[in-house]
């Protein structure tokens, strides 16, 4: 393998591990969305007149394990489209 700049070496390491972290950012939050739906379901079945309280319980629940995603894309954005470090170890670079 040929010798790298560090800048494209810094660049190609943030490019793996945003894909990395965006695939067990979103992986991980869609199963637990999923474990929390079937519980959620359960109840419901056994106790038909606790599902609307229930329901409003998994929507709150729901939106707060997508934040986790959202927030897991955001750091990659900013990693693969403003990288701080190249900043910060590369000045003028």
């Amino acid at each position: 393998m040929a010798e790298m700049e560090p800048g494209t070496l810094i660049t190609l390491v943030t490019i793996l591990v945003s894909g990395v972290g965006i695939l067990l950012g979103t992986i991980t939050p869609a199963i637990v969305e999923g474990r929390a739906v079937l519980k959620a379901l359960e109840g419901m079945t056994r106790q038909p007149e606790a599902a609307n309280d229930l329901r409003t319980t998994l929507i709150i629940a729901m939106a707060l394990l997508e934040s986790t995603a959202i927030y897991v894309l955001l750091v990659c954005l900013i990693l693969i489209f403003a990288n701080p470090l190249l900043d910060r170890f590369f000045p003028g670079g």
